[in-house]
């Protein structure tokens, strides 16, 4: 499909059935293979004898539009888009007071209003000037807005443009993109603020890249904040379970999803202060954070989003793994939340083998062996630290365990996937391999989404007292993890040959959130400040292979992810680099495997023709690197639906399917659908998922965190199949498996992490 860029002229406020006609006869000269004229007599049959407006004839040849919309002629989606956009223009127009054949106003008095309004922060007025903002009206191009097809424009319009309180649109597209800019170059220097405002538009406008959905709503706004989702680690301690459940509704009501590790927690049965038994273990404090999930929306918009994950050794594991079914004791039940194992390569070792696994109290293994057992991790794929450690504990007679066929507990897991989509699947030992970071931290699990991997500890109160009449309390500030996404829209990106243009840009933006955003729990602002971490994602896969005429199950695809995400990553490290030779190094960076090179050893990164990998090593040596962590997969739905594109790393549903709203339902085909792409467009479902786990291996290699990877499955798939995928993701060194996705399972997307 191509979008066009003509402007038709807007149809007279009590239009006759004349104009309308004239209005479709303009669309031939635009979309010459199109069935014109059914159109047009289905639309003058259904306007016949109706008092006909502006508004009353857009919308009725949107809908008939999208009536239209079909494999066949996937292009109706851009007409559809004309006619809404007609509508949006001429909302905004009437809200704001000038002549809606402009389509777009003047820029200042639209800040200045929504800043009036309390719907906009003062920042933007305060940083620019008018003569400014007057020279960044000028670089606004309504075209773009023909680059939409009318789902993404409508999931845009519906969620993310500056409306008033009482919901009156005011901001439009192009006005949305340049505030994102605006906002997110604020702190640059003066002398080159306006430029990078200028390519940070170039960028967004160009749907070369998104920003994450809290920055693509809440960017210049008074409300919300702009970072994606967040990791807390919740110490074994009374007051810390209840201090990080407060923490984790302060984050969701601002519009985070939320990971919160809870492999720390004494297990059901497990002693109080020398007490036996008495312990209720983990499931108590899960089913609180439902009850937060469910009780903190996010400004109306949405509930609370939040992932548990517990280590596959701990005692509550069974139960654990059974929190979201749809049958048992309701009393053990959350179903509101979303759960991920973490495993080690030991679990999958003794899976493989058939053996007997053993199951602990966390507790009891600080209090009898004198260490926490999931501090460690394995440092080579043929054993280390965490073998040693739970060998040791297998082998001490005092502690307690229960103890079961390693194969009992996969199909446990194995049955909650099929029937709930979850739990994801966390692979600790590959993932605390792959840190550039552990010389500062451990990583023990990852987000919402399951493609965040970075230094994690609790928080911890070291004391509590009063004075001066004041309640002081003193904590120790564990890392408290702070995703800011950001991805590339492969297909447009690619193809337009773009990459060494956008990527600096973008990192840029992604690296200014950290500045800029005020979050409300102090350990992750310190986390955020401390680390700067990001995480650079791309969207669009399966769009880019249809465009490249690459058959997803095919070693060209393999081969493919491996060549492009090697460049994206060299970009990506190289624009880091740059911003610390600008700003400065993130703070730990020395000592860091970024520092001594071993980050680029460990990947087997050499120089050759395209890539002077070694170069780039010594640059960072010298010139360190502005971010800890730089690059994440995020499952980005909402975004790449807005972006025209198709999601994250995913084979696609379907080529032709509808879209439910509320009231309606949208029909949708798959990006550039055509007589040559559509033979690559094969339906997630029928896809052999092994090529899916070599493509994601392939490219994980080069992602410094992890990755959203859905594994999709037929309702009718045997144990030993899925096992088999488990097995083979884990065994190419995967890092995480997001939801398994069957064909009896709705899921819920995570928007938070959709950039």
């Amino acid at each position: 499909m191509t979008s066009p860029i003509h402007h038709e002229t807007l149809l007279a406020a009590t239009p006759t059935l004349a104009d309308v006609s004239t209005l479709i006869q303009s669309l031939k000269q635009r979309y010459p293979q199109l069935s014109v004229e059914r159109y047009e007599e289905r639309a003058i049959r259904a306007l016949e004898g109706k008092t006909l407006t502006q508004d009353v004839v857009y919308e009725l040849l949107t809908m008939h539009a999208l009536d239209m919309l079909q494999a066949e002629e996937p292009d109706w989606t851009f007409v559809a888009t004309e006619m809404y956009l007609n509508r949006l223009y001429l909302e905004a127009a009437r809200n704001r007071g000038y002549d809606a054949s402009m389509r777009y106003g003047a820029l200042y008095p639209m800040i200045e209003t929504l800043t009036t309004k309390g719907i906009f922060t003062s920042a933007l007025l305060d940083t620019y000037s008018k003569e400014d903002i007057a020279y960044l009206e000028t670089l606004i191009d309504p075209s773009r807005d023909r680059m939409f097809t009318y789902i993404g424009l409508r999931t845009l319009s519906d969620r993310y443009l500056g409306r008033d309180h009482v919901k009156n649109l005011y901001e439009l597209p192009q006005e949305r993109f340049m505030v994102i800019a605006m906002t997110l170059m604020q702190k640059e220097n003066a002398d080159q603020r306006v430029k990078l405002v200028e390519e940070a538009y170039w960028a967004l406008s160009n749907l070369y890249m998104t920003v994450a959905t809290p920055t693509l709503s809440n960017a210049g706004k008074s409300y919300g904040q702009l970072s994606s989702c967040f990791i807390d680690t919740v110490d074994d301690s009374l007051r810390g379970i209840y201090d990080s459940n407060t923490d984790v509704a302060t984050l969701s009501k601002g519009g985070g999803g939320i990971g919160v590790y809870l492999g720390k927690i004494r297990s059901r049965g497990s002693d109080i202060k020398g007490f036996k038994g008495v312990s209720s273990g983990a499931l108590p404090w899960m089913k609180q954070l439902n009850n937060t999930a469910v009780s903190v929306d996010q400004l109306g918009m949405r509930q609370g989003s939040i992932a548990v994950y517990l280590d596959i050794w701990h005692k509550d594991i069974f139960e654990f793994l059974d929190a979201k079914l749809n049958n048992g004791d309701e009393r053990l039940r959350t179903h509101d939340l979303f759960t991920g194992v973490c495993l080690p390569d030991l679990f999958m070792r003794t899976v493989e083998a058939r053996g007997d696994w053993h199951l602990f109290d966390p507790h009891e293994i600080r209090t009898v062996m004198g260490f926490s057992l999931e501090d460690f991790y394995d440092e080579t794929e043929n054993g280390g630290s965490f073998t040693e450690k739970y060998m040791a504990c297998v082998n001490t007679p005092e502690l307690t365990r229960v103890t079961v066929p390693a194969i009992d507990l996969v199909k446990r897991y194995m049955r909650s996937q099929l029937e709930t989509g979850t739990p994801y699947m966390f692979f600790r030992d590959a993932v605390n391999r792959a840190n550039p970071n552990k010389h500062a931290g451990m990583i023990y699990s990852s987000n919402l989404c399951s493609e965040i991997a970075q230094n994690m500890s609790p928080t911890t109160i070291d004391e509590e007292y009063t004075e001066d009449g004041k309640i002081v309390i003193t904590k120790t500030p564990g890392d408290f993890v702070v995703c800011n996404l950001s991805s590339i829209a492969l297909a447009r990106a690619v193809k337009s040959d773009v990459l060494e243009r956008l990527i600096p840009i973008q990192m840029r933006m992604l690296d200014n959130v950290i500045d800029l955003n005020t979050i409300e729990v102090p350990q992750a602002m310190i986390t955020n400040q401390k680390y700067r971490a990001v995480g650079l994602g791309t969207f669009g896969w399966h769009h880019l292979l249809a465009l490249e005429g690459i058959r997803w199950e095919s070693v060209d695809a393999v081969q493919y992810a491996e060549k492009l995400y090697e460049k994206i990553a060299y970009l990506t490290i190289q624009a880091s680099m740059e911003l610390a030779k600008e700003k400065g190094a993130f703070g730990v960076f020395e000592g860091s495997e970024w520092h001594t090179g071993e980050y680029f050893k460990r990947r087997n990164y050499r120089s050759h023709d395209e890539l002077d990998w070694d170069g780039l090593a010594a640059a960072v040596h010298q010139n360190g690197v502005r971010n800890a962590y730089m690059m994440a997969v995020a499952p980005n739905s909402s975004t790449a639906i807005i972006a025209g594109s198709t999601a994250s790393i995913d084979p696609v549903y379907k080529k032709v399917y509808s879209e439910e709203k509320k009231n309606y339902k949208i029909p949708v085909t798959v990006p550039d659908l055509n007589s040559e792409t559509n033979w690559f467009y094969k339906s997630a479902f029928e896809v052999d998922q092994l090529w899916s786990i070599r493509q994601n291996a392939a490219r994980q290699r080069h992602i410094d965190q992890a990755i959203s990877f859905n594994l999709y499955v037929k309702n009718d798939v045997k144990a030993t199949e899925l096992l088999s995928m488990h097995l083979e993701a884990w065994s190419l060194g995967m890092k995480s498996i997001y939801y398994t996705r069957s064909t009896t399972v709705e899921v819920d997307e995570c928007e938070s992490c959709a950039s």
